[in-house]
């Protein structure tokens, strides 16, 4: 498989609709808007559509929108589990699909309305899975919380302060900026702003966590031969990977002898094998970002610097335009929308086009990472 992944398959049509706190259309809706709109953008009618991924989380499903879309006879369908951590699986398992003869036109996408629709851990009718059952009776109920528990230990093990995570948040911000579809779009953050700011988890604040958005966002897979013949400059898929670690048990890491050591290291150690660059090669990243410390956690997994150096690796505008390695060039999670990282695929896509709110000069190669603390994915792109 590895042999056959590498650079076969390229993504060749990228759709969103608008981002806002409050959309009216259904989700089903905004899934059809999405995926037409990608189709467009490649120049592929829907009638070829013949493999579809997503996330067990999306509420639509293949069997309405291939019959919506107009698709054709479906060779190939796959759901990843795990929210966030899921996004690069939907781009994984469709290059894989392709390069192997299982379906010819994939489309991944992810709609939703977390904006303006329910909390999931409102959902008392629900029995908790067994590891709930030893943290939400004490409190743990968010996300929000878990990801606060190890944000308190990388502080106490590494010196990370908030300062570092307020880098992380301003990067995003500052992109965001500059981004007309954004939802901080012309928003700025502030240094006060950031550090007056009410507490949600302590230590994070309400700039350390995602926004709450409505939207959709699609890309289209084709194979490298057929995405020559397309629209637009082909985005090639040159490695991917998925990642559970061993005693892994969700979000809440701390049963693990480290719970610093998340998914990351793992499907990162995959992912570089299949590869023909290294971190040091990457030329932009689009790293998952639903809380801030997700990013130090992710540069350290990822091979960008060493254990405990994450933090001091955001120092000096390293994220930023210009910097060591920029991220989140739309915005990301923190700025953009949070529609579970798939804005971080599309990003990426636009960035080696050549046509992101917020270019790297000469980007030939990205990162894009799923979300960190839960069984992630990752792929390489490159132009």
């Amino acid at each position: 498989m590895a042999a056959t992944l590498k650079d076969a398959s390229a993504i060749v049509g990228i759709g969103q609709t608008a981002f806002a706190r409050h959309l009216p259309q259904s989700e089903k809706e905004l899934a059809c808007r999405a995926i037409l709109a990608a189709l467009a953008d490649a120049g592929i009618d829907p009638s070829e559509v013949d493999a579809f991924s997503s996330y067990t989380m999306e509420e639509t499903d293949e069997v309405e929108v291939a019959k919506a879309i107009g698709a054709g006879d479906v060779t190939f369908f796959s759901k990843i589990g795990y929210g966030g951590g899921g996004s690069c699986a939907t781009v994984g398992h469709l290059a894989a699909a392709v390069a192997t003869g299982q379906a010819t036109v994939g489309v991944a996408w992810r709609s939703r309305k977390r904006g303006s629709g329910p909390r999931p851990w409102k959902n008392t009718a629900v029995q908790l899975p067994t590891p709930g059952q030893w943290t939400r009776p004490f409190g743990l109920l968010r996300p929000a919380d878990e990801i606060g528990m190890l944000a308190r230990r990388y502080m106490h093990e590494y010196g990370a302060t908030r300062d570092h995570l307020l880098n992380v948040a301003m990067a995003c911000r500052n992109r965001a900026n500059e981004n007309p579809a954004a939802m901080m779009y012309e928003r700025p953050l502030t240094r006060e702003m950031y550090m007056t700011s009410r507490m949600i988890s302590d230590p994070l604040c309400l700039f350390d966590n995602c926004l709450e958005t409505d939207g959709a966002l699609a890309c289209v897979i084709v194979s490298a031969e057929r995405a020559r013949d397309c629209r637009h400059r082909p985005v090639y898929v040159h490695s991917a990977a998925q990642g559970l670690p061993s005693q892994h048990h969700g979000m809440v890491n701390y049963w693990n002898d480290d719970p610093l050591s998340g998914p990351a290291w793992t499907a990162a150690r995959h992912l570089w094998k299949q590869a023909d660059f290294g971190p040091q090669d990457v030329d932009v990243a689009q790293i998952y970002d639903a809380f801030t410390p997700l990013i130090p956690l992710s540069l350290e997994g990822y091979g960008f610097c060493g254990r405990g150096e994450g933090a001091a690796f955001t120092e000096g505008g390293a994220l930023e335009l210009g910097g060591r390695l920029p991220i989140n060039t739309g915005g990301g999670g923190l700025s953009e929308a949070y529609v579970h990282g798939f804005n971080l695929i599309n990003e990426g896509v636009k960035q080696l086009r050549g046509v992101s709110t917020a270019q790297v000069p000469d980007a030939a190669t990205c990162l894009v990472t799923a979300g960190e603390g839960v069984p992630t994915s990752a792929i390489l792109l490159r132009s």
